[in-house]
């Protein structure tokens, strides 16, 4: 099992939000929405059947209905997609790291076989032990490639860091707007 170095645990345990409590300026849900603020911390990874999909230059470039929803406050959902269900054909791997999550590791990047320069997704190929799930599933940006959830497009959460997926089943606010500092 891959564990997390001592300095990430201790990164994890600075974390005050951590969905036990919305805080008083979440919004409130409707009776068919989520609030984000209601996902836990550490996150979870939710099976989601509805149609995935994620489009870009004119094809799909991924369609399943067995992704994995990771759910973590304050964030919107990202979902991830098994890679047997992308055209890896039309993705190219990078060989730099895209970022690093105190919760699943380090990340790599993705990007189309036609831009390679500008990332549109990312994999954990060797996620922290309890995200094992998740290993080589991608997920993608919303805010660079066209991203559906049941034919809906979804948004992208605020700040171009972040991947989360923002659909009209969840509220925020959501991380990632220069407000959003310290949440």
């Amino acid at each position: 099992m891959n564990n997390p170095p001592l300095w990430v645990r201790q990164a994890q345990d600075s974390w005050t939000n951590r969905g036990h409590q919305r805080p008083p300026f979440a919004l409130e849900p409707a009776a068919d929405q989520e609030s984000v603020w209601d996902y836990p911390r550490p996150p979870d990874l939710r099976p989601d059947q509805r149609l995935v999909e994620v489009a870009a230059v004119g094809h799909i470039i991924a369609s399943t209905r067995g992704a994995i929803r990771l759910c973590e406050t304050s964030h919107a959902p990202s979902f991830y997609i098994p890679p047997d269900d992308c055209d890896l054909e039309l993705l190219v791997a990078l060989s730099t790291s895209a970022s690093f999550c105190e919760w699943k590791g380090p990340a790599r990047s993705w990007a189309l076989t036609t831009a390679p320069a500008h990332q549109v997704g990312w994999d954990y190929p060797a996620p922290y032990g309890e995200y094992a799930d998740i290993a080589g599933f991608l997920s993608f940006y919303p805010d660079r490639v066209e991203c559906r959830v049941d034919g809906e497009v979804a948004t992208g959460q605020p700040g171009g860091f972040y991947g989360g997926w923002i659909t009209n089943d969840v509220v925020g606010p959501f991380k990632g707007g220069p407000e959003s500092r310290g949440w």
